[in-house]
C-alpha cells in the first residue's frame, strides 16, 4: 500500500523499496517460519525501522501477520508464485502426465525450472510434483529450491545453456560437497554436464542427499529449447543407477515427450 512519501518518491526508489519488501518476503523460510523484527532485520540487512515498514505494508495488504512480536507470512503469498505458474501453463501440463509416471514406476516424479544467473548462481524450482514415499529429509513442494549444479535436473538444465553463460557460471560456482559423493569443482561438474549434453539424460547418485538417487531428462518447448526438466527420485535401497537407466528412464523419456507435445498443441 503507497505511503504519501512514496507517491512522490523518485523512480528508482521505488524500484529499490519493491526489492527490499521482496528481501524481506524471501527471508521466511523452513527453517525461519516465524521472525521477529530483529530476525528480519539482520536477514535482510535493514534497519529495524524499515524492516518494520515493510512487515507492517505486507501486514496491511495480507501477506503477513503478526501477534505483536513475531511475524509469519500468510497463504496469500503463493498468489505471487501462482501469478507466473498460471501464466505458464507447464504445471498443469505436466500433473497428468506425471500421475500415469508415478503409477508406472511407483516412484515420486517432478517438473522444475531453471531461476537464476551465472553470476548469483542456478536453481531448480519445483513446478510440478506427484510423490510416492517420501525419501528425503527435506519436504518437496510446489516452489522448493536446491542448488542446480547438485541435482539431475538441475544438470539437466544447466547442459543446455549458452556456450557462454556456461562458462560464466563455472567460473563463479564454488560448490560445497554436500555427501562423500558431490561432484565438488567447477571442473568436474563442466565433465558430467558435456555427459549430460550427449547422452539426453543425467543420473545423479546420492549427491544431494545420501540415499538419493535421481534420474531427468528436458523437457523442449516448440521450438526445440530446453525449458524445463523431469524427473524421478528414488531410495538408493530400491534402485542403482544401472537400473535407473534400464527400467525408469524409458519411462521418463515417454512422460518428457507426452507432456512436450500437449505443450506443443498448447501452443
Amino acid at each position: 500500500m503507497s505511503t504519501p512519501e512514496d507517491v512522490g518518491a523518485p523512480r528508482t526508489e521505488q524500484v529499490r523499496s519493491l526489492a527490499r519488501g521482496l528481501a524481506v518476503i524471501r527471508s521466511f523460510d523452513a527453517q525461519r517460519p516465524q521472525q521477529t523484527l530483529a530476525d528480519v532485520a539482520r536477514a535482510t540487512g535493514l534497519t529495524r525501522a524499515a524492516a518494520r515498514r515493510f512487515l507492517l505494508t505486507l501486514a496491511e495488504e495480507g501477506y503477513v501477520r503478526t501477534d505483536g512480536r513475531l511475524f509469519t507470512l500468510t497463504p496469500r503469498v503463493l498468489e505471487l508464485g501462482w501469478s507466473y505458474l498460471s501464466a505458464m501453463g507447464l504445471p498443469e501440463i505436466a500433473a497428468p502426465h506425471l500421475e500415469r509416471l508415478v503409477a508406472t514406476v511407483r516412484e515420486s516424479a517432478s517438473v522444475s525450472v531453471l531461476d537464476g544467473d551465472p553470476h548469483t548462481g542456478y536453481d531448480v524450482v519445483y513446478v510440478a510434483r506427484v510423490p510416492t514415499s517420501r525419501i528425503m529429509t527435506v519436504t518437496i513442494t510446489i516452489g522448493t529450491r536446491f542448488p542446480a549444479w547438485a541435482t539431475s535436473m538441475g544438470r539437466v538444465l544447466l547442459a543446455a545453456l549458452p556456450p557462454a553463460t556456461l562458462d560464466s557460471y563455472l567460473g563463479a560456482l564454488e560448490p560445497a560437497a554436500l555427501t562423500a559423493h558431490t561432484v565438488s569443482t567447477p571442473e568436474q561438474l563442466r565433465t558430467e554436464l558435456d555427459r549430460v549434453r550427449a547422452d539426453g539424460h543425467c543420473v545423479v547418485d546420492q549427491e544431494l542427499e545420501a540415499g538419493l538417487r535421481s534420474v531427468a531428462v528436458p523437457v523442449h518447448d516448440r521450438a526445440g529449447r530446453v525449458v524445463a526438466a523431469a524427473n524421478v527420485s528414488t531410495h538408493a535401497s530400491r534402485n542403482d543407477a544401472d537400473g535407473l537407466r534400464a527400467d525408469i528412464l524409458p519411462e521418463l523419456r515417454a512422460c518428457a515427450a507426452a507432456i512436450e507435445a500437449d505443450l506443443r498443441a498448447a501452443g
